[in-house]
């Protein structure tokens, strides 16, 4: 699959994100569920942005992996933070976790400030989309079932044995 970054010059130059992503061929999307800073035990890691944020990507990594993806896979995010102005103001150091996770890689992101989260005490909440490769394993039983039957190759019937002679 060929993921390809666009941002037009005739648009603000991006900083933190992409203006555009087009995949081709598209290959199997993963939807992923908003994420917030928590554990599995539902508990919050830090009540500030920075540590949820840092916790709501590593949840949205496993999660992306967990449907066979990787993080380079997520072609659109969009981050829900409950106060903009604290956002902004610790995005030297956001910038240095996104790292953590994405390297230098920023897919299409919109980022929206809102009143709440459905979980109480959340500062961030992630939600992302990825465009997964088509498999190029024939034993992965499990992703070709996953397939369009116009997609998945023919396998070939065995060739029978010659006949033995009498």
């Amino acid at each position: 699959m060929i993921k390809t970054l666009i941002n037009p010059s005739t648009l603000a130059q991006p900083s933190g994100y992409t203006h555009a992503v087009r995949c081709w061929p598209c290959g199997r999307m993963l939807f992923l569920s908003g994420q917030v800073g928590w554990t599995a035990e539902k508990k919050f890691v830090s009540k500030d942005i920075l540590g949820q944020f840092s916790q709501a990507l590593a949840n949205l990594q496993i999660a992306c992996k967990a449907g066979g993806g990787r993080m380079d896979d997520i072609v659109q995010m969009r981050i829900y933070v409950t106060d903009m102005a604290g956002y902004k103001k610790a995005a030297k150091n956001l910038g240095k976790v996104w790292r953590e996770f994405f390297g230098g890689y920023y897919p299409s992101i919109t980022l929206l400030e809102v009143k709440g989260l459905y979980d109480e005490g959340a500062k961030v909440e992630i939600e992302a989309v990825a465009v997964l490769p088509l498999p190029h394993d024939p034993d992965d039983r499990q992703m070709e079932a996953e397939m369009p039957e116009s997609v998945r190759k023919p396998v070939p019937a065995p060739i029978p044995a010659p006949a033995k002679k009498k």
